[in-house]
C-alpha cells in the first residue's frame, strides 16, 4: 500500500510527542526557589547540630608572681601582685537542664586548689556566654568522665543537649567527627574515619586505656579532650580522651566509647549526687536502652530493704512512666517526699513495691553521731583556716557532735576537720556516704583528722591526729 510522505512526518510526530512528558508551567515561587546548597552535606548538618551542646571549660586562676621587682612592688603596693591564668578544656551538654560532660583530668585541671572559679563557654551558635558550673560528683581515675552542672541565670533556663548513639552502634571505617576546642580555639571541627572500634570492654576497676577505645584519625590536640566524637547523625559515640603520636607518623586519636560513657553516667547521674539535699535510694540503672533495668543494688540500702532486685524493669514512678534513666533521677531529685511508689517488671510479672530514701545527713549522723559539712570559703572564715587550702582537698568540717555517740566516745570535736576515712580521702560528703553507707554496725573506721590548737578562742593553727570510731 502506498503511504503519502506527508501522512509518515505525521505519524512520527505524533509518536514522538506521545513520549515526552507532560510539563505543567511552573509557578513564580517554585521558579525564584534556590536550589540545594550541595555543600549542606551530612558533616554540616550533623556539625550544625551539635555545635550548641558543645562548650569551653575554663577557670580563673589567681597565682602569686614572684620576680625581681617584687620588693618594690610590695612596699609601693602593700600586696602581693597576681595574674590571672586560664586552663582550656571541653565538654559536651547531655541534658537539657545543663548537665554536661567532660574529662575527669580536665576538670580536676580546671578547679585545682588555685582556681577562683571553673566556667563553661557556650559556643557562639548558642549565644557564646560564659556560665559558672559546679562538679556534680568526680567519677574514679579509671573511668576519666566528669559530670558538672551549669548554673542558670535565669529560672527554668534550658540547653542544647546532644543525643547519645546506641551502645557499640558504630561502623569500622564510618566518616566521624571530633569536636571541641584545641589550643582555645573555640569552635574547632576535624573529620576523620573510625579506624579502630574498641577490642574489649574495660573490666570492673580496671583503667581504660588503647585497648578499651575507639581510634580515629580526626584530629584530636590538646584542648579537644572531653570534648564530643560523633557520627554523621549528629550522635554522640565517643568522648575526646587523647592522642597518641610517635617521633614519625600522623597523630592518632582516641575516644571512650559511648557504652562506656553511658555507664560513667549510670554511675555519676543518680540522686545520691545530684540533689541539693542528697538522698540515698541505692540503684544503679542500666542506660543502654529504652527499658529502664535494675543493674545493681547496694547492699543495706532503701532499695534493698524495698525488695528491688537486680534484673528488675521500672516502669513507673509515682504512676508516670519516665521516658530514661536520667528523667527518673530528676523525679527522684525534684521530689519533696522521701517516699515513693515503684511499678516494676519482674520475669513478665507487674509489681508494685514501696520505697523510702535516707538523707545523707541523717545517715551520717546515724552512723557516727554527728554532723560534717563541705567546705565553703564562709565556713572556712569561721574555722579560721586561712593557713589551710580550701577546695577538693580540705575535707569535712566537723559542725556538731552528739553527746555520748560514736564521734564523741572517739575524742571528736566541733572545729574539727576529718581529712580521710581508712586511708582515703574524703573531699565531699558523698565520697564519706560511699565509704560507710554500707558498713556494719560496730565496724571500726580510723580517721585522719586536722585538730585546731588554741589560744584561748583564737586558732593558731592544726595538727594532725588519728583516732578510732565505732559506727553505731
Amino acid at each position: 500500500m502506498h503511504v503519502p510522505k506527508q501522512a509518515v512526518r505525521l505519524f512520527a510526530v505524533l509518536v514522538v510527542g506521545n513520549c515526552l512528558p507532560f510539563v505543567h508551567a511552573a509557578p513564580d515561587s517554585a521558579r525564584t526557589t534556590e536550589p540545594t546548597d550541595i555543600r549542606r552535606d551530612a558533616t554540616v548538618r550533623a556539625v550544625e547540630e551539635v555545635m550548641p551542646s558543645v562548650v569551653n571549660i575554663r577557670t580563673e586562676s589567681y597565682v602569686q608572681v614572684a620576680d625581681r621587682y617584687d620588693t618594690g612592688f610590695f612596699s609601693f603596693y602593700g600586696q602581693p601582685r597576681v595574674e590571672t591564668q586560664q586552663a582550656l578544656g571541653s565538654g559536651v551538654i547531655i541534658d537539657e537542664d545543663g548537665y554536661l560532660l567532660s574529662n575527669l583530668h580536665v576538670v580536676k585541671r580546671a578547679g585545682g586548689p588555685t582556681a577562683s572559679r571553673v566556667q563553661v563557654k557556650l559556643s557562639k551558635e548558642a549565644g557564646g556566654e560564659v556560665y559558672d558550673v559546679q562538679p556534680v560528683f568526680f567519677a574514679r581515675e579509671d573511668k576519666d568522665v566528669a559530670l558538672l552542672k551549669i548554673i542558670p541565670k535565669k529560672k527554668g533556663e534550658k540547653f542544647k543537649a546532644i543525643k547519645l548513639a546506641k551502645d557499640d552502634d558504630e561502623y569500622l571505617g564510618e566518616t566521624v567527627i571530633a569536636m571541641g576546642n584545641p589550643f582555645g580555639l573555640e569552635g574547632s571541627v576535624s573529620q576523620g574515619i573510625l579506624s579502630s572500634k574498641q577490642r574489649g570492654m574495660a573490666k570492673e576497676g580496671e583503667t581504660l586505656n588503647i585497648e578499651n577505645w575507639l581510634q580515629t584519625d580526626a584530629s584530636i590536640n590538646p584542648g579537644n579532650s572531653g570534648g564530643p566524637l560523633i557520627n554523621v547523625r549528629g550522635e554522640l559515640i565517643g568522648l575526646n580522651v587523647a592522642i597518641y603520636q610517635e617521633s614519625k607518623g600522623s597523630p592518632v586519636g582516641f575516644a571512650i566509647p559511648i557504652r562506656e560513657v553511658r555507664l560513667a553516667i549510670t554511675e555519676l547521674f543518680k540522686p545520691e549526687t545530684v540533689a541539693t539535699n542528697p538522698r540515698w535510694f541505692g540503684v544503679r540503672i542500666s542506660g543502654g536502652g529504652a527499658r529502664l533495668i535494675v543493674a545493681s543494688v547496694d547492699g543495706s540500702s532503701p532499695a534493698d530493704k524495698a525488695g528491688l532486685k537486680p534484673g528488675d524493669i521500672i516502669v513507673a514512678f509515682d504512676g508516670k512512666k519516665p521516658k530514661n534513666f536520667m528523667e527518673l533521677t530528676k523525679w527522684m531529685r525534684d521530689s519533696v517526699r522521701d517516699d515513693f511508689t515503684l511499678s516494676i517488671d519482674r520475669g513478665g510479672e507487674q509489681q508494685t513495691i514501696k520505697v523510702k530514701m535516707i538523707k545523707f545527713t541523717d545517715l551520717l549522723r546515724q552512723k557516727l553521731g554527728m554532723d560534717l559539712q563541705e567546705f565553703t570559703e564562709e565556713l572556712a572564715k569561721s574555722f579560721s583556716t586561712a593557713n589551710l587550702r580550701i577546695g577538693r582537698d580540705t575535707g569535712l568540717a566537723v559542725t556538731r557532735v552528739e553527746p555520748g555517740g560514736p564521734a564523741e566516745k572517739a575524742h571528736l570535736r566541733s572545729s574539727q576537720i576529718v581529712l580521710q576515712v581508712d586511708g582515703q580521702p574524703v573531699d565531699s560528703l558523698f565520697r564519706l556516704f560511699e565509704l560507710i553507707a554500707q558498713r556494719k554496725s560496730g565496724e571500726e573506721i580510723q580517721l585522719l583528722v586536722l585538730v585546731p590548737e588554741m589560744d584561748g578562742n583564737e586558732i593558731l593553727g592544726y595538727r594532725r591526729g588519728v583516732t578510732m570510731l565505732k559506727l553505731r
